[in-house]
């Protein structure tokens, strides 16, 4: 055994000792440094990142100007009690209140999705002065107690009682809905109104909150058809009072809204966001993302073309999904057939998580920073290709009983 093997295996040893399992597996790859798009293991390996982490390095890996906010705000301005008020954060706050749709206007910041989830969970529930709450079939808002409870693609079990009042809202997946027109199309209004019916027939009149992502990004990359969200709103706005950000925060404020942790409105991360904002107006990155995802969506239809195993592509912009399939006719789900293209992409230097729910196929889960070039994304399109096709040739070897 070479020194670096002795070293992965020592590595593994002590991880399997002491980090307890949460029951996502590992991959099987150390990686020590990350730069831009790429990731370096330590066997000098490259792949390329197609995930952004964990769907959260927008501007790839160690940007120089987040590296030099950072290095800043620790060496000066880093960690304060919770209710000291910096520039940072309200830098933050105005500059992020410029990009939300009125009449959202105010803002505070904690450290998680499942936090923020919590949080404007408790808001709903002090404003309305009730406790349902409405979610989609296929969500993911986090593993937190009330994040979890209105949390239904996964992680659900074992783990009750949840929060009471969770409603589930049929999640508007086209691709595999049993609502359908007469031509075949996607129903989503017909099946809006179920949905509607079975949450009036369950709530007991306590309506608080309906979460929602505008696309369900774990749940699948199910981006709600068009004019879905406007429609929702306005049911909603049926069955529960609606106002104002500033309005809300008065009835929160009267009400006794209390919401402290250690690193609520930290001005070292508050200044990173503020950066981070600042580079996507400056460097104009919505335009760079769409026309990077119309060439990801492009190069990802072609596959759909070539490889029978992919059932539908969906998404937008830099954020898609592909979902995968066993059978071309039935469109079953094919979750071990999309693991393995993910294993093997990894294998071929490509970063590309595929999501394993129940009800679906594997769907891979493509995210690239803005920051993304052409070249790679070319380049990501390659090893999804060479993946696909050393993956089915293996599969359809192993159909017809040929030892592989």
């Amino acid at each position: 055994m070479d020194e670096t093997s002795s070293e992965s295996a020592s590595f593994w040893a002590r991880a399997d000792k002491y980090n307890l399992n949460t029951g996502v597996p590992s991959l099987p790859v150390i990686i020590t440094s990350a730069k831009g798009t790429r990731l370096y293991s330590n066997n000098n390996a490259q792949i390329l990142d197609f995930t952004s982490g964990q769907m959260s390095s927008l501007l790839g890996h160690s940007h120089p100007e987040i590296v030099a906010v950072v290095q800043q705000y620790v060496a000066g301005l880093d960690h304060l009690l919770s209710n000291m008020i910096t520039h940072p954060v309200v830098n933050l706050a105005e500059r992020l209140s410029h990009h939300l749709p009125a009449p959202l206007q105010k803002s505070f910041f904690l450290n998680t999705g499942s936090e923020s989830t919590e949080a404007a969970i408790k808001m709903a529930k002090l404003y309305t002065g009730e406790f349902e709450i409405v979610a989609f079939s296929a969500s993911y808002h986090g593993l937190t107690q009330g994040a979890g409870s209105a949390t239904y693609s996964t992680g659900r079990k074992n783990g009750g009682p949840t929060m009471p009042g969770q409603l589930a809202f049929p999640a508007p997946y086209a691709y595999r809905s049993p609502f359908r027109t007469a031509d075949g199309s996607y129903d989503w209004e017909t099946e809006m109104d179920y949905g509607w019916s079975m949450i009036d027939r369950q709530s007991v009149g306590s309506l608080a909150a309906f979460i929602v992502e505008p696309i369900l990004s774990t749940g699948g990359i199910l981006e709600p058809p068009e004019g879905y969200l406007v429609r929702l709103s306005a049911e909603c706005k049926k069955r529960a009072s609606v106002s104002t950000t500033v309005e809300i925060e008065r009835g929160c404020k009267e009400a006794g809204f209390l919401w402290l942790t250690t690193h609520l409105n930290d001005p070292l991360t508050a200044a990173v966001g503020d950066k981070v904002l600042e580079i996507v107006e400056r460097d104009n990155m919505c335009q760079k993302a769409k026309e990077r995802g119309e060439q990801l969506r492009s190069g990802l239809l072609k596959l759909q073309e070539k490889y029978w195993c992919i059932g539908d592509v969906r998404g937008r912009g830099l954020l898609q999904g592909i979902e995968i399939i066993s059978d071309a006719q039935t469109k079953a789900p094919g979750p071990d057939l999309g693991q393995a293209v993910s294993d093997r992409a990894l294998h071929c230097g490509l970063s590309c998580n595929v999501v394993n729910l129940p009800g679906m196929g594997g769907v891979f889960r493509l995210a690239p920073p803005v920051t993304v070039s052409a070249e790679e994304i070319e380049e990501g399109l390659r090893i999804l290709d060479e993946a696909f096709a050393h993956v089915l040739s293996t599969h359809e070897k192993a159909v017809d009983g040929v030892v592989v």
